[in-house]
């Protein structure tokens, strides 16, 4: 439990599967360490935490970021921009080019960058436009998925390993990257599930049937509605979450709607720890 007196911040609780609404403070104005200090404790309990009505430029995002650890630019290439830290996710196009990435489509579960050695740690994600309805991320809290699972599942767990791929060839490293399927998390050695929909290939050492039918097993189970907990965007929305014991996935809109979103991402920091 995190002690509300110790904290400069309020912190509600979602009252879902995990989050946290954080409330009075202009992240725009900065930070000292103790505030960076009680984020970093929020993030820890509650795994997503999300501040409203926030005006932050670019530089700001980045120097926020910096409370959970180094922001770097993404893998994928974009367009020239004044701060490679930055990544836009937009469907917005200009002179019939996207200006950022991903579109208006479902993005299936995932844990970001699951598909490099060292993955993501902390995404920070800032909404400048959203549409009016739709687009909304739904994060799966993998910990208490885990926890859940009975004891002859989790057993079975321990020990394996998964291929991690993006889709899109050349996003992948050269050589194909495992992690194992139960991770510890490094703060506080929690375990959680650790593998997606989206970037799991498949199960090393089992047959291809047996890994599919394992997955498929363990996604149905990490997507129960028990585990998961729908965000729904507002322009000025400033959303910080921790992929390590958690998943996400953005769910479609209407094209004809904009939306524009600014990320910052900590990634190549660590690789996972075998649970």
């Amino acid at each position: 439990m995190l002690d509300a007196e110790s904290m400069p911040v309020e912190v509600v609780a979602s009252g879902g599967a995990l989050g946290a609404e954080i409330r009075g403070v202009d992240l725009a104005a900065g930070w000292d360490e103790a505030l960076a200090a009680a984020l970093r404790r929020a993030l820890q309990g509650h795994m997503v935490l999300f501040a409203r009505d926030q005006n932050l430029d670019e530089p700001a995002q980045v120097h926020l970021t910096k409370i959970f650890g180094e922001p770097v630019e993404h893998v994928r290439r974009q367009p020239d921009r004044p701060l490679k830290e930055i990544f836009l996710i937009s469907n917005i196009r200009r002179d019939g080019e996207p200006i950022g990435a991903l579109g208006h489509g479902t993005i299936p579960f995932h844990s970001d960058l699951s598909y490099m050695e060292r993955p993501g740690t902390v995404s920070v994600l800032y909404a400048v436009e959203v549409p009016s309805a739709g687009g909304g991320t739904q994060w799966c809290n993998c910990h208490a998925a885990y926890e859940a699972l009975d004891e002859d599942t989790r057993q079975r767990l321990h020990g394996l390993e998964a291929v991690h791929r993006h889709p899109v060839p050349e996003q992948n490293p050269p050589e194909p990257v495992q992690h194992p399927v139960v991770r510890l998390h490094p703060a506080d050695g929690r375990r959680s599930l650790y593998v997606s929909p989206h970037l799991t290939s498949h199960i090393v050492g089992l047959s291809e049937a047996e890994s599919r039918r394992l997955l498929k097993d363990l996604y149905a189970h990490m997507e129960e509605p028990r585990f998961v907990w729908t965000h729904a965007w507002r322009p000025g929305d400033l959303v910080v979450w921790d992929n390590r014991p958690t998943m996400h996935r953005r769910l479609a809109f209407d094209p004809v709607e904009r939306r524009l979103m600014k990320r910052t991402q900590v990634f190549n920091a660590e690789r996972p720890l075998a649970g």
